[in-house]
């Protein structure tokens, strides 16, 4: 997984594999996140981990919040912006699927 990960990352132009110096590969089995338990209390950990400059949580896993794929793949990319530019607030990435509106429509199938 590592090496496929760097060969694809170093196919869009992002890196060169001869520099990548290590990579971790970390298998999660049944990752979906469940809320349960004290998932009252996420803001508790949040807080703390927003704390570490460097550290972006993304995605479904990283947040343990529910994102559909378009989601998760936007706050990689906010991620990513922050870090170029310097920012290390994650206010924008948690704001990421925020609305109350959904605003995908079912249509209907004669």
């Amino acid at each position: 997984m590592a090496q496929l990960a760097i060969r694809e990352v170093a196919r869009i132009g992002i890196l060169n594999p001869e520099d990548v110096e290590d990579a971790h590969v970390v298998h999660v089995p049944k990752t979906y996140p469940a809320y349960f338990g004290s998932y009252d209390r996420f803001s508790v950990i949040r807080n703390y981990v927003d704390g570490f400059e460097n550290l972006f949580l993304v995605g479904r896993n990283g947040m343990h919040k529910y994102n559909n794929q378009d989601h998760s793949m936007l706050t990689a990319m906010t991620a990513v912006e922050n870090i170029v530019a310097g920012v290390t607030s994650k206010a924008n990435i948690w704001a990421v699927n925020t609305e109350t509106d959904y605003r995908e429509e079912k249509k209907q199938v004669s």
